[in-house]
């Protein structure tokens, strides 16, 4: 080092005096410098040391000097010394800003950095150890508020990431489940949480009207056990707990003391604490998160102090409102999706089952199938009761679970007719109004059954909920349609007594019509079979069968016509006609137009006197239609035949397997200008047959008359019989078949 040459001379006093303190230990130099100074030995022993280093650890000189070094560090700086220090000083021989920390005299540490250097003798043996120590106080202060903020900014925008991960998974949830997903899933990370669950609050239940239910929609890792003591707990109060906001139930022993039962969960559990995160949207209370907190299966090392309370920072409280109000405004929103799909699936079902209305074709075919509808896609229970003018019947019972049909059955053959006056379905028909039981308990089952058998029935058909609608028609009674939901399905909700009460409507309004339509059928059967004459009288000589067989569209009646009157003397008269129209106008007529051809036949006419007769007086008989006819006399014992036509079809006559029609001039039909009619006469020989006939036998709307006709004869000269039933059933078999545009009316007959 360069040093500035002295201006005196060797015996100069002052420039002594300065050689004497520059060739001093430099120690004396820091005394009260603002950094401790020590020399050592290298085992350590303190050999030298200043006033600084001294009044920071509070000693006097004289009770530092022989001490180690090591001896004033806390014991990790002593393990630090031993192990790493030491080494490295003598394999450098220099060691820059060692962080150390030193212990006062009181016991409390003080944060230090240290430099030292070895110093070795001529030799190069290590000799003394000179050490600067500053005091880092300040220094470890800054480093620690630079680490908690970069920690808290990091927890911050790890916060932030997780919300923005909710918010993104939120928004692809289009159900109720996927929200419980993502909110349980994320939360139960955000928070390193054992368990998590999302739990919604529902209407109160039947057996606990005061307290709501609770429906844990999703959970991970947490034991129902811990819900239900939990719920339990809140009891009464469970409004009010969750209007308190994001709080923390730990446990400690205040809660052994009020809630052993939850304690006892949550110790089973292996939990420290529950966090409650209220589940909200526009202020309504949703539900709750509940986070369970504790140490894992595979915490070996806690630390956390035991029993050292836990406490939410405030950031985590305002990340959980925050997953919280995000949470109920995506429940919102699914419930919404699901509202309108399910909206969309009833609108769909209300028009599959007036497409299944529409089809079917009789009363008994029309329940069956609804009840098949119903269990297929909104309930697991149908039952269809009709009111008769017998009784009750009950026409359609199923239930969606094929093991469970033949317990329905039971209640069908069994105890239909005894069900008591408190029966939904009663209470129903009787009031003319819906009965919707939301929630049936044992109790209900118990007041409604008629027996312990009913009562059996209807435990293990585990039912639910019951709702029964009335089938009613402009103020009239028709039945009741009885839908259930069993434990295994949702609730029903107003929306699907709503849908209920649309299809009962639907239904009722096809029963009616068909009931209306059945007692049509019932009219004009009872009506055609009193117009149609008695099955034909027994005549000696002749072997005689008729037929009629009505249109399959309209009505069931029509204006065809045949009679067989025995006339005075041995003669019979036969007639065949055929009214215009296919309507009850067409029967009534016909009934009339039958009743005066006989009462013309009391002074014996001839077949061409009653058209002429006819022809002259229809004017006065009022009939509003007009009519076609053909009226013929037969004498059995000589076969003789008499034919007159009013425009109707010429008879078939049959003999030695040869048919053929009968040359008859038809007059005009009755009820148009009247003109003079022609009478056919001739023999109808031993063994022949005469066959009368309506145009519905040989009409078609796919070919001209002339081809119908034709094929008359053919299937007549075919059938290898002349007996009249079976050849009455030959040309009905041959020319019609199961749908007929016009009504048929067939007389045959056999001379022996």
């Amino acid at each position: 080092m360069a040093e500035v040459p002295p201006t005196g001379g060797p015996g100069n006093e002052p420039w002594g005096r300065l050689d004497r303190l520059l060739d001093e230990d430099p120690a004396e130099l820091y005394e009260n410098a603002p950094m401790g100074y020590l020399s050592a030995t290298t085992d350590g022993r303190i050999v030298k040391v200043n006033r600084t280093f001294c009044s920071w650890l509070g000693r006097p000189a004289d009770e530092v000097l022989g001490t180690r070094f090591q001896e004033l560090l806390s014991t990790g700086g002593r393990v630090y010394y031993e192990t790493h220090l030491t080494p490295l000083l003598r394999m450098q021989g220099a060691v820059r800003e060692i962080a150390l920390d030193l212990v006062r005299a009181d016991g409390t540490l003080l944060s230090c950095l240290a430099n030292a250097v070895l110093l070795r003798d001529d030799e190069g043996t290590p000799a003394l150890v000179r050490a600067t120590v500053f005091e880092a106080t300040a220094r470890r202060r800054y480093e620690r508020e630079l680490l908690t903020a970069q920690r808290l900014a990091e927890e911050s925008e790890l916060r932030s990431l997780t919300l923005q991960r909710v918010v993104s998974d939120l928004a692809a949830a289009t159900s109720v489940e996927d929200v419980g997903s993502v909110i349980v899933e994320r939360s139960r990370a955000a928070m390193d949480a054992r368990g998590a669950a999302l739990v919604l609050v529902e209407r109160a239940r039947h057996e606990t009207p005061d307290v709501p239910g609770l429906r844990p929609l999703w959970s991970e890792g947490l034991s129902p056990d811990v819900l239900l003591e939990l719920r339990a707990a809140a009891g009464g109060r469970l409004a009010v707990e969750l209007e308190r906001g994001v709080r923390s139930i730990v446990l400690d022993d205040p809660l052994r003391t009020a809630q052993p039962a939850l304690a006892a969960a949550m110790v089973s559990s292996a939990l420290t604490e529950l966090v409650i995160v209220p589940v909200t949207a526009d202020g309504r209370r949703l539900g709750v998160l509940v986070l369970a907190l504790g140490e894992g299966p595979g915490d070996l090392i806690s630390l956390q102090e035991p029993e050292e309370p836990r406490s939410l920072a405030a950031a985590d409280v305002d990340l959980l409102w925050t997953i919280g109000r995000q949470a109920g405004q995506a429940l919102e929103r699914a419930r919404l999706h699901e509202q309108t799909a399910r909206q969309a699936e009833r609108a769909s079902f209300l028009l599959e089952a007036a497409r299944l209305l529409a089809e079917t074709a009789d009363v008994p075919e029309t329940v069956e199938r609804v009840a098949e509808l119903v269990v297929g896609r909104l309930a697991d229970l149908c039952v269809i009761d009709l009111d008769t003018d017998e009784a009750l019947t009950r026409p359609a019972v199923r239930h969606r679970d094929p093991a469970r049909l033949h317990l329905a059955e039971e209640l069908r053959t069994r105890h239909l007719p005894r069900r008591s006056s408190g029966h939904p379905s009663v209470q129903a028909m009787r009031r003319g109004s819906t009965e919707w039981i939301a929630s049936v308990d044992d109790e209900f089952l118990r007041r409604i059954a008629v027996d312990d058998r009913h009562l059996e029935v209807m435990r293990a058909l585990e039912l639910a909920a019951v709702v029964a609608v009335p089938l009613t028609v402009e103020g009239r009674q028709l039945g009741v349609m009885t839908l259930a939901a069993d434990r295994s399905r949702e609730p029903l909700t107003a929306a699907d007594v709503e849908v209920a009460e649309q299809l009962a409507l639907q239904l009722a309004l096809v029963v009616a019509k068909a009931q209306r339509f059945d007692l049509a059928v019932r009219t004009s059967h009872v009506l055609q079979d009193n117009l149609l004459p008695p099955a034909p009288p027994a005549v000696e000589g002749l072997a005689t069968a008729v037929r009629y067989l009505a249109a399959t569209r309209g009505v069931d009646v029509g204006g065809d016509f045949y009679d067989v009157v025995p006339l005075p003397g041995e003669e019979i008269g036969l007639a065949v006609g055929d009214v215009v129209g296919h309507d009850i106008t067409a029967a009534a007529t016909m009934g009339q137009l039958r009743s005066v051809y006989r009462a013309l036949l009391a002074d014996g006419p001839g077949p061409c006197a009653v058209v002429d007769r006819l022809q002259t007086g229809w004017p006065l008989l009022g009939l509003q239609r007009m009519a076609t006819a053909l009226f013929a006399s037969l004498d059995p014992s000589s076969g003789a035949l008499r034919i007159a036509s009013a425009g109707h079809p010429p008879p078939v006559l049959l003999h030695e397997g040869r048919a053929a029609f009968l040359p008859v001039r038809p007059a005009p039909m009755l009820g148009a200008p009247p003109s003079a009619a022609t009478e056919w006469t001739g023999v109808l020989p031993v063994g022949a047959t005469l066959i009368l006939f309506t145009d519905g036998l040989v009409e078609s709307h796919s070919a001209d008359i002339d081809e119908g006709f034709d094929r008359l004869l053919a299937a007549t000269s075919s059938a290898g019989t002349s007996d009249p039933d079976a050849l009455c059933d030959h040309l009905l078999a041959e020319l019609t078949g199961a749908h007929r545009a016009d009504d048929i009316a067939l007389l045959v007959l056999t001379r022996r």
